[in-house]
C-alpha cells in the first residue's frame, strides 16, 4: 500500500521485493531513514554550455538542502541546455527549439521511471523555462520552478563612453562594423566587457520574459524571477523552493490546481506589462496544452486590448532586468495591476496561498523616483505591444512586437531569401536599402526544421542603422532581443505551401498593427495562380533529431508542440 506523502517513491523502494532497488540508493549515500521521506528530484540544467546555466549546479545543491530540511529526500539529476546566444545564425540554432522537447521529455522521463514524488526545476537558457513547466505539468506531482537569475550587465568605453553592455550589444556591434561605424577594436572591446558572468541574458528577452511568466502563472516563489544570478537573494530562493515542494505534498498541492486558465491570464498580462518577448507566445501555448488548458493566440489580442505595456526594458527600452531588481523585482508591478483588476487574485500559487495572499504579505514597493516601470496612466503603450496579426500572407496569424517606436504600420518592396544565412549576408553587404520588407522563409519548424530566432538580421539591420527604414517577416522566430518592424510566426509556414513561400522579389507587402493585418498586395487570381506552381520541398533532414521534430511538430500558432495526436 503507497505512503499518502510517497505516492511513487513508495512503488520504487517499499517492500522485501523492492530490495535491489533500495540496494542501488544506498551506494549513491541514501540511509535507511531516508526510505521513508518523499523523494524529490532536483533537475538542474548546470552545462558550462552557456553562462545563463554555468552555475545552476550550486543553485540545485541548495534546493537540495532545502528538501532535506524540510523533510524529504533530495535527488540530484541533470538535463541539457543549449545557448541560443551562440548558436544564433548557424545550422546549430536549428536544436534551439528542439531542446525545448527533450527538457520536457526528459525531466518527465527521470521524474516518472525513478518513482520522484514531486520535483524543484531550475532553468537558466531560455528553452529551460518552458520546458520545465510542460513537464511538471505533464507529470503533475508537486513541484517548485527556480530560475537561475538574470545576469549583471557589462560595461566598457565606446568612443569615449561608458556604455552598458549585453548580448545585444555584441550582435548590433556587429552591424555597426560592417557599416564601418565601429572598428575592430571597438568591435573587439564589445565582445570581451559585454558578458561578465553567469545569469540569463539581461533585457526583457526571452529568460526574464518566461521567469516572470511563470512567476504570474504562480509555478515560482514570488520575485523568483527578479533576482541576480549571483547573490543570497536567489540561493534563499533556492532553499526556499525545496522547502515549497513538501508544503505542498503535505498540502495535497499539485502543477494542475495552479495551472488554470486564469492563471495563463495571469501570466500573458505580466508578459505583456514587462513587454516581454514573441516567444512567450510560442512558449505560453505549449505549456498550457501541457496543461490541458484552451489557449489561443487570439487570447493574447483580447487580453492585449486591456493590458497596457509599462516597462521601459531592453530592447526596445532604456533598463535591463538588474535595473528592475533594484526597485523591488516583479512582485511591486503585479500589485499595481492585481489593484487595477487586470490579474486574477484567486490563483492558487506553489506556497499553498492565492496571489492576492501573496502580494498583500510583501512590503515590497517600488521607489517613487523610479521611472523602470510607469504608472498605468502614463503607459508606454496603452495597450499590447505583442501584435497578432492575419492577412493573405498569413491566414493562420503571425506575431508582432511593436512598441509604437517603430511607428504603427510599414509597406515595402519585397526581398525573398529562403534561409537566414542569404539574408544576413545581403544585409552585412549592404544590399538592403530603405523600403525593404526582408523575407526569410523556410525557418518554420517544420521547414527549418526548429524555426530558428532571426537575432542576427534583425540586430544587423539596426546596427547598419536601418532599424526605422525596413522590416524583416519570417515564418522563424525571434530572440526576445530583437527589436525593431519585425514580423515572426507566419502561419501556414512555407514548408506547407504557406502563403509566404509564394512571395516574390518586389511584391508589396503592408504590415498594419493597428489594424492587425499583414498582406501582400497582389490580386487573389495571382496569388492562386502561385499556389497552383508550387512544389513541395524536400525535407533537410532525413534522419535524427531533426528530422524526427519536423515529422511531429505543429505550427507556430499552436505553440510548436510534439505531443498533439
Amino acid at each position: 500500500m503507497s505512503d499518502c506523502r510517497r505516492p511513487f517513491s513508495s512503488q520504487v523502494f517499499d517492500g522485501p521485493d523492492r530490495a535491489p532497488s533500495r540496494a542501488m540508493m544506498h551506494a549513491v549515500g541514501f540511509k535507511n531513514e531516508d526510505f521513508e521521506k518523499p523523494q524529490i528530484g532536483v533537475a538542474s540544467t548546470w552545462s558550462q554550455v552557456t553562462p545563463c546555466n554555468m552555475h545552476i549546479d550550486r543553485l540545485a545543491n541548495e534546493s537540495a538542502k532545502g528538501v532535506d530540511a524540510a523533510g524529504g529526500k533530495a535527488v540530484i539529476f541533470n538535463t541539457i541546455t543549449i545557448s541560443d546566444g551562440i548558436s544564433m545564425g548557424t545550422e546549430g540554432m536549428k536544436y534551439s527549439l528542439v531542446s525545448r522537447e527533450v527538457i520536457a521529455d526528459s525531466i518527465e522521463t527521470v521524474a516518472g521511471c525513478e518513482g520522484m514524488d514531486g520535483v524543484v526545476a531550475i532553468g537558466g537558457c531560455d528553452k529551460n523555462m518552458p520546458a520545465c513547466i510542460i513537464a511538471l505539468a505533464r507529470m503533475n506531482r508537486p513541484s517548485v520552478f527556480v530560475y537561475g537569475g538574470t545576469i549583471l550587465p557589462g560595461c566598457a568605453s565606446i568612443k569615449g563612453e561608458e556604455k552598458d553592455l549585453d548580448i545585444v550589444s555584441v550582435f548590433e556591434a556587429v552591424g555597426k562594423h560592417a557599416a564601418g561605424e565601429f572598428s575592430d577594436e571597438e568591435l573587439k572591446t564589445v565582445e570581451e566587457n559585454a558578458i561578465p558572468g553567469e545569469g540569463s541574458c539581461g533585457g526583457m528577452y526571452t529568460a526574464n520574459t518566461m521567469a516572470s511568466a511563470i512567476e504570474a502563472l504562480g509555478m515560482s516563489l514570488p520575485n523568483s524571477s527578479a533576482q541576480a544570478a549571483v547573490g543570497d537573494d536567489k540561493m534563499i530562493d533556492c532553499f526556499d523552493a525545496g522547502a515549497a515542494v513538501l508544503n505542498m505534498i503535505d498540502k495535497g498541492i499539485r502543477p494542475l490546481d495552479i495551472l488554470t486558465r486564469k492563471a495563463f491570464e495571469n501570466a500573458v498580462t505580466v508578459v505583456i506589462a514587462l513587454g516581454g518577448s514573441t516567444n512567450a507566445v510560442l512558449h505560453l501555448l505549449a505549456m498550457a496544452h501541457a496543461a490541458g488548458v484552451d489557449l489561443t493566440i487570439e487570447d493574447f489580442t483580447e487580453i492585449g486590448k486591456r493590458v497596457p505595456m509599462l516597462a521601459d526594458l531592453k530592447p526596445s527600452g532604456k533598463y535591463v532586468m538588474a535595473d528592475l531588481v533594484k526597485i523591488g523585482g516583479t512582485v511591486p508591478l503585479m500589485r499595481i495591476l492585481l489593484e487595477a483588476g487586470l490579474l486574477h487574485g484567486d490563483c492558487l500559487t506553489v506556497t499553498g496561498k492565492t496571489m492576492a495572499e501573496n502580494l498583500a504579505n510583501s512590503p515590497i514597493k517600488y521607489p517613487e523616483d523610479q521611472d523602470i516601470i510607469r504608472p498605468l496612466d502614463n503607459p508606454i503603450k496603452k495597450d499590447s505591444h505583442l501584435r497578432i496579426l492575419y492577412g493573405n500572407l498569413a491566414p493562420e496569424g503571425a506575431v508582432a512586437k511593436i512598441t509604437g517606436k517603430e511607428g504603427n504600420s510599414f509597406t515595402g518592396s519585397a526581398r525573398v531569401f529562403d534561409c537566414e544565412e542569404d539574408a544576413m549576408k545581403a544585409i552585412l553587404d549592404g544590399k538592403i536599402v530603405d523600403g525593404n520588407v526582408i523575407v526569410i522563409r523556410r525557418e518554420g519548424p517544420k521547414g527549418g526544421p526548429g524555426m530558428r530566432e532571426m537575432l542576427g538580421p534583425t540586430s544587423a539591420v539596426m546596427g547598419r542603422g536601418l532599424g526605422d527604414t525596413v522590416a524583416l517577416i519570417t515564418d522563424g522566430r525571434f530572440s526576445g532581443g530583437s527589436h525593431g518592424f519585425v514580423v515572426g510566426h507566419i502561419t501556414p509556414e512555407a514548408h506547407v505551401g504557406g502563403p509566404i513561400g509564394l512571395l516574390k522579389d518586389g511584391d508589396e507587402i503592408t504590415i498594419d498593427a493597428v489594424g492587425n493585418t499583414i498582406s501582400v498586395n497582389i490580386s487573389e487570381e495571382e496569388l492562386e495562380a502561385r499556389k497552383a506552381d508550387w512544389q513541395p520541398y524536400e525535407p533537410r533532414y532525413k534522419r535524427g533529431v531533426l528530422a524526427k521534430y519536423a515529422h511531429t511538430v505543429t505550427s507556430a500558432s499552436t505553440g510548436a508542440v510534439t505531443d498533439k495526436f
